[in-house]
């Protein structure tokens, strides 16, 4: 009986019935997609380190070191498993040439390194995630130059100076544990011990990477301290496993987060749609439920008829999703794939994702469930009497018709059921507002991240040029040439050097920790400070955002460093964003010792007159082989493959929403049609056209949606801000603020929702064309 009843029941309104279907697959190939790509992420991520051995603890050093001292420190620490110190020779982008292009990678922010494989940890894998081998006259590339270069299996890479030139193929792309990120400005590629030899004796610097792995992982910042404090080898920053994790799966992370937000919007979107289908279904069947409940069948018994088209719907719904996922989740993972690599299948990546189908299905039937306790509110007399539930709203008729002076009657008219029927509009008003949201907040992050100004969460201040020193041999000398050459140039603005060096802080139990502080005047290219100021006192400091937290410190606290060996208090001036360096800096003004320095920095302004890129120019080869760069290409190249992914993304969101609306609206309109079914009988005997009723039920949907759009506005710069701050937090950057494009937002997005709208609508009304008068008024 229950199987025909269902039958019945779909066949009478089968395009609700499809559309919450559709609904509620959305949401759960979203949620299955989303939850997968956690469990692959997670998965994937511990398969490469472990196939990897990825290092616990990396001291990146420039400069002459002594591996007899390395060797005992080593043998006397208990945390030490293994060691290894890596070589690497670090060549300046402009004389390097990848692929089919005839430029160099001058322009790159990328620190390039080139190495041999390793011989006891820290492998470079290919990306099959086996252990890279070459030949001599071969070379692996990083996977991010696969991208950005669109490079292939036997492309060229070319070196060369005034005393080398040589030509290697490429045979592997790199998947590196440490360096695979976009924001980690530094890729390694593997040569022969032949090529690497050549290269050493002619081209670049020599800098160490001296890798440990541990007894005991927890115990990392116990080790780090030790190694702080000993007098090895430390011209560089250091690095461990923690940060190289928290790296790699920055980007992935961020798109996972959006994917599994915009699957809780659609499961709301689904349960208000179900809602409101119930209640009308409720109110068309108004009678029939009288009957039943007058001739002795139980109200629970009529509610496990209501509820088991709905638990059968959502069960197929819920089902037809996971398996539609299956079939897509190489779409939402191949990122994932590409840099990182697949893990062999684990049970919890069927389960987990299975697992989050099946919440989405209980809420649904716990949802239906919690709608028809309506049914105890059911009198049998009444609904026999009545027919239908009515509306039992007391309406005052502040809108007349005759003291209308400003609108069009049609218009009128349709603006006045709106405001008198604003519970049932209520319904699609929501949908309207979510699909909005889910437009306009990620539309704005884009255009955010996009925009130069996000170089503020960089903790970089904005500037027209960017010079980044690293570690050698002579990095002071070239240093101080540098600046007095920016000194006497004319066309410079305004110029800020800053140094970076590690300093020791003692935290609250009393240990001494190690953490980077960036020492220059901070007034000139200023950040945007979460709390306080930026540090004008050689007792003040700044810290990050992620610094303050874990450190426990807000503004007005203090903090003790050992500066030259000599604790000193710090003042806290200020807290600003920073989501490099694993969100962990400092800015201050400090004594500092040429020793200890990781790296020199100079951000300056030219004249408005003055063109950038023939400036540019001039100062790669006057400073070479400092970094000189655009800000905005520093940006591009560091978050442009998260960028690129969340375009995606956005493009996914704006698509289903639009789907959504026009599915919405058409259910919408047709269910309203039915229930007005005898007023518009009325409207059409007292003379309206169909064109005047049309306009009317357009009036009513973009009343609606134009109420929706401004707050979807509204909430998108407010809350979508909040929640785009609060995933971000992890990062290091706690307060985004959108960048809003007003042509974007305040017109195209509003007019093509409106567009979508008013075509479905007029579409959805085409069947009043089709009633005759006569049967309205008779039914």
């Amino acid at each position: 009986m229950l199987l025909k009843m269902l039958t019945k029941d779909f066949v009478k309104k089968k395009i609700i019935t499809i559309s919450l279907v559709i609904f509620i697959v959305l949401a759960t190939l979203l949620v299955a997609s989303g939850s997968n790509m956690i469990v692959e992420l997670f998965n994937s991520l511990n398969d490469l380190f472990a196939k990897s051995e990825a290092p616990h603890f990396v001291q990146m050093h420039v400069g002459e070191i002594n591996r007899a001292d390395i060797d005992n420190w080593a043998s006397n620490n208990s945390l030490v498993k293994d060691k290894q110190i890596a070589e690497m020779i670090n060549i300046d982008g402009s004389n390097v040439y990848l692929g089919n292009s005839h430029t160099t990678q001058k322009n790159s922010v990328m620190d390039m390194y080139f190495l041999k494989q390793n011989k006891s940890f820290d492998y470079l894998l290919d990306t099959e995630s086996q252990v890279i081998q070459v030949s001599k006259g071969e070379i692996a590339v990083p996977i991010y130059f696969m991208q950005s270069e669109n490079m292939k299996i036997g492309d060229k890479v070319k070196i060369s100076n005034q005393v080398l030139d040589m030509e290697l193929t490429v045979v592997a792309f790199v998947r590196d544990p440490q360096m695979n990120a976009s924001i980690v400005h530094s890729k390694r590629f593997v040569v022969n011990k032949v090529d690497f030899d050549r290269l050493k004796n002619n081209i670049g610097e020599v800098e160490y990477l001296i890798e440990f792995l541990l007894t005991d992982l927890s115990k990392i910042s116990e080790f780090t301290n030790a190694y702080a404090l000993s007098n090895l080898p430390q011209k560089g920053p250091t690095i461990d496993y923690n940060l190289f994790k928290t790296l790699n799966a920055l980007s992935d992370g961020i798109i996972v987060v959006v994917i599994i937000l915009v699957s809780i919007l659609l499961n709301i979107i689904a349960l208000l749609c179900i809602r409101f289908t119930i209640i009308t279904t409720i109110e068309e069947d108004y009678r029939e439920i009288g009957v039943m409940k007058a001739i002795g069948i139980k109200k629970g018994d009529i509610k496990k008829i209501y509820l088991v088209k709905y638990t059968v719907m959502a069960a197929l719904a819920s089902l037809i999703g996971y398996l539609v996922s299956l079939s897509l989740n190489h779409l939402f993972t191949a990122n994932i794939m590409l840099y990182i690599g697949n893990a062999s299948k684990s049970i919890l990546q069927s389960i987990i994702p299975l697992m989050a189908v099946g919440l989405v299905f209980l809420i649904v039937v716990f949802f239906c469930i919690l709608i028809l306790r309506r049914f105890n509110k059911i009198s049998a007399v009444e609904a026999l009497r009545a027919g239908n539930m009515g509306e039992r709203q007391k309406i005052k008729n502040h809108l007349s018709l005759n003291k209308s002076k400003f609108f069009n009657v049609n218009i009128f008219l349709g603006l006045k059921d709106v405001f008198q029927r604003s519970k049932m509009f209520s319904i699609i008003f929501f949908v309207f507002f979510i699909c909005s949201f889910i437009i306009i907040s990620p539309v704005n992050f884009l255009n955010t991240m996009q925009s130069p100004d996000f170089i503020n969460y960089m903790g970089i201040g904005r500037s027209d040029i960017r010079i980044d020193l690293r570690q050698s041999e002579d990095i002071s000398e070239r240093y101080n040439d540098m600046i007095t050459y920016i000194k006497k140039d004319k066309d410079v603005e305004e110029f800020s050097p800053t140094v970076t060096c590690e300093y020791n802080i003692i935290n609250n139990d009393g240990v001494q920790e190690n953490i980077k502080v960036e020492t220059g005047d901070f007034t000139i290219f200023p950040l945007e400070y979460l709390n306080g100021d930026a540090p004008i006192h050689n007792n003040e400091i700044a810290l990050s955002y992620l610094n303050a937290n874990e450190m426990n410190k807000s503004v007005g606290d203090t903090l003790r460093l050992v500066i030259n060996e000599q604790e000193k208090d710090m003042l806290v001036s200020g807290i600003y964003q920073d989501v490099t360096n694993g969100g962990r800096t400092a800015k201050a003004l400090l004594p500092f010792n040429p020793e200890t320095v990781l790296w020199y920095v100079v951000s300056l302004d030219v004249k408005s007159d003055i063109s950038i890129g023939e400036k540019i120019d001039e100062y790669e080869k006057a400073f070479y082989p400092a970094k000189v760069t655009h800000l905005e290409d520093y940006l591009n190249q560091t978050l442009g493959n998260t960028i690129e992914q969340l375009k995606l993304i956005v493009i996914l969101t704006i698509v289903i929403s639009i789907f959504i609306l026009i599915l919405i609206t058409a259910l919408f309109i047709k269910m309203l049609i039915a229930k007005d079914n005898y007023q518009i009988a009325v409207m059409k005997s007292m003379g309206f056209s169909l064109k005047n009723i049309r306009v009317q039920y357009v009036m009513k949907s973009l009343l609606v949606l134009n109420i929706a759009i401004i707050l979807g506005t509204i909430f998108s710069n407010t809350i979508g801000q909040k929640l785009v701050s609060f995933l971000w937090s992890f990062m290091g950057a706690s307060q985004i603020e959108f960048v809003i494009n007003h042509v974007q937002a305040y017109i195209l997005i509003p007019l093509a929702l409106i567009i979508v709208v008013t075509i479905t609508t007029l579409i959805s009304i085409v069947s009043i064309k089709k009633s005759s008068i006569t049967d309205m008024i008779v039914e």
